[in-house]
C-alpha cells in the first residue's frame, strides 16, 4: 500500500509540474491580457469605421443620378487611399505629436515613435488606424456636397490637404493635447472634430464650385434632381448607422471601459429620435414623410450625439436626437432655398449644421454621474461655463477650416479648376473622367 501510495505521489507531482511548465509558457500576464483587449476593442472598432466609407458611398450614390456613380465611388475610394498616406506621412504627427504651445503637434511623423519592441509602441499601431479612419471620414463627408461636377485629379488635391494639414490641425486643438482641449472642450467622438470639420469643407466647396446645371430656375426657385436609388441610398444609411458603434464605443479604445455600454445605447437612441423626428418634421411641412429627409434625420441623430454620447443620460440623448431631426430638414431647406447652395446630399446640414448643434448641446445636458467629475452642463447645474467653452470650440474649428479649406479650393479653381466641363457634367462624370458607365448600357448614344 505504501508503495502504491508513492506511486501515486510520484505520478501526481510529475504531471502537475508538467502542467505547470506548460501553464507557464501559454497564459500571458494580467498585464498584457488587458493591453491586448484594449488593443483588440480599438482595431475592431477602426474596422467598423472602415466600412462607413462603404456607407457615404452608397448614400452619395443613392441620392445623385446614375451618370456619375462610378465618380463617387472613386472619390471615396481614393480619399481613403489618399488620406491614408498623407495622415501616416504628416496628418498624425500634426494632430499627436509634441505639442507646439497647444496649436500644432511636431513630432511622430511617418509613425517614427511607434516600434514593435514594446507594447506601447505596438499600441501606436492600433491607434493610428483608428485616427487614420476618423481622418478619411472628414475627408469624405464632403464628395457628396460637391458631386456631379467636380474634377477627380481636383478633389484626390483636397483630399490630401484635408487630411494631411486641415483636419489634423483643429484635431490637435481638441484631442492632441491643445488649447481647446485645456480649456475642458468636450467632444468625445468628433462632432466637431470630425463632421463639423467635413461639413464646413463641404460648404466651402459647394460654394466656390457652384451649382449643378439646371438645379435652379431663372429666378432662383430650386428645383429638385432626384438621386436615382433611394434604396442604395437607404443601405448606405443602415450601413453607416451600424459603423457608428465602432465610431462612438470605440472612441474610449478600451475594451476594458465599460462606459462602452452606455456610449452605444445613446448612440442608438438619438439616430432613433433623429430620424421619427425628421419624418414627422417634413411630414407636417410638405404632406409626405419624405424618405431621403427621414434617412438624414437618422444620420443627423448619430452626428449630433458624437460630441456628448459619453457625458449624457439616455434620456438626454433621445433630446438631442430629437432637436437635431427637427434642425437638419430646417438647415436643408435654408441652404437650398435661401442660400441657393447645391449640396445633392445634405453634408453641410447633416455633418457641418449638426456636428455644431451636437457639440453646443453638450453644454446644456451634460451630467457628471456620466462625463465625469465637475462636468455639468447648464441643465445640470453647471452654469453656462461649459457651454461657453463649447461655443468657443465650434467657433473657432468653424473659422479654421472656412478660411483654409477656402483659400484651398480658391487655388484649384484658379489653377487646375474645380468644375469640370459642361459637356461632360450633362453626359455624366462617369463617361468622361472614367472612361465607363456604372450601369452598362445605361446610355443611348445616336450615331451621326
Amino acid at each position: 500500500m505504501r508503495t502504491l501510495r508513492n506511486a501515486g505521489l510520484l505520478i501526481l507531482f510529475v504531471f502537475g509540474s508538467a502542467v505547470t511548465a506548460f501553464a507557464g509558457e501559454t497564459v500571458p500576464e494580467p498585464v498584457s491580457s488587458i493591453k491586448a483587449i484594449n488593443v483588440v476593442w480599438t482595431l475592431v472598432a477602426a474596422f467598423l469605421v472602415f466600412f462607413m466609407q462603404a456607407g457615404f458611398a452608397m448614400v452619395e450614390i443613392g441620392f445623385t443620378r446614375a451618370k456619375s456613380a462610378g465618380n463617387i465611388i472613386m472619390k471615396n475610394l481614393m480619399d481613403f487611399s489618399v488620406g491614408s498616406i498623407a495622415f501616416f506621412m504628416i496628418g498624425f504627427g500634426l494632430m499627436f505629436g509634441n505639442s507646439i504651445a497647444g496649436f500644432i503637434g511636431s513630432s511622430n511623423f511617418f509613425m517614427s515613435e511607434a516600434t514593435p519592441g514594446n507594447p506601447d509602441g505596438l499600441w501606436m499601431f492600433a491607434f493610428w488606424l483608428f485616427q487614420a479612419v476618423f481622418a478619411a471620414t472628414a475627408a469624405t463627408i464632403v464628395s457628396g456636397a460637391m458631386a456631379e461636377r467636380t474634377k477627380f485629379t481636383s478633389y484626390m488635391m483636397y483630399s490630401l490637404f484635408i487630411t494631411a494639414i486641415i483636419y489634423p490641425v483643429s484635431g490637435h486643438w481638441i484631442w492632441g493635447d491643445g488649447w481647446l482641449g485645456g480649456l475642458g472642450f468636450v467632444d468625445f467622438a468628433g462632432s466637431t472634430v470630425v463632421h463639423s470639420v467635413g461639413g464646413w469643407a463641404a460648404l466651402m466647396g459647394a460654394m466656390l464650385l457652384g451649382p449643378r446645371i439646371g438645379k435652379y430656375n431663372p429666378d432662383g426657385t430650386p428645383r429638385a434632381i432626384p438621386g436615382h436609388s433611394l434604396p442604395l441610398a437607404a443601405l448606405g444609411v443602415f450601413i453607416l448607422w451600424f459603423g457608428w458603434f465602432g465610431f462612438n464605443p470605440g472612441s474610449t479604445t478600451a475594451g476594458d471601459d465599460l462606459s462602452i455600454a452606455f456610449i452605444a445605447v445613446n448612440t442608438n437612441l438619438a439616430a432613433a429620435a433623429g430620424a421619427i423626428t425628421a419624418m414627422f418634421t417634413i411630414w407636417l411641412k410638405s404632406g409626405k414623410p419624405d424618405v431621403s429627409m427621414s434617412l438624414n434625420g437618422a444620420l443627423a441623430g448619430l452626428v449630433a450625439i458624437t460630441a456628448g454620447c459619453s457625458a449624457v443620460s439616455p434620456l438626454s440623448a433621445i433630446l438631442i436626437g430629437i432637436i437635431a431631426g427637427i434642425v437638419v430638414v430646417l438647415s436643408v431647406e435654408f441652404i437650398d432655398f435661401k442660400l441657393r447652395i447645391d449640396d445633392p446630399v445634405g453634408a453641410i446640414s447633416v455633418h457641418g449644421v449638426c456636428g455644431a448643434l451636437g457639440t453646443l448641446l453638450v453644454g446644456l445636458f451634460a451630467q457628471a454621474s456620466y462625463a465625469g467629475e465637475g462636468v455639468n452642463g447648464l441643465f445640470y447645474g453647471g452654469g453656462f461655463s461649459l457651454l461657453g467653452v463649447q461655443a468657443l470650440g465650434v467657433l473657432a474649428v468653424f473659422g479654421w477650416v472656412t478660411v483654409t479649406s477656402g483659400l484651398l479650393f480658391f487655388t484649384i479653381k484658379k489653377t487646375a479648376g474645380l468644375r469640370v466641363s459642361k459637356d461632360e457634367e450633362i453626359r455624366g462624370l462617369d463617361i468622361k473622367e472614367h472612361g465607363m458607365e456604372s450601369y452598362s448600357g445605361f446610355q443611348i448614344f445616336i450615331s451621326q
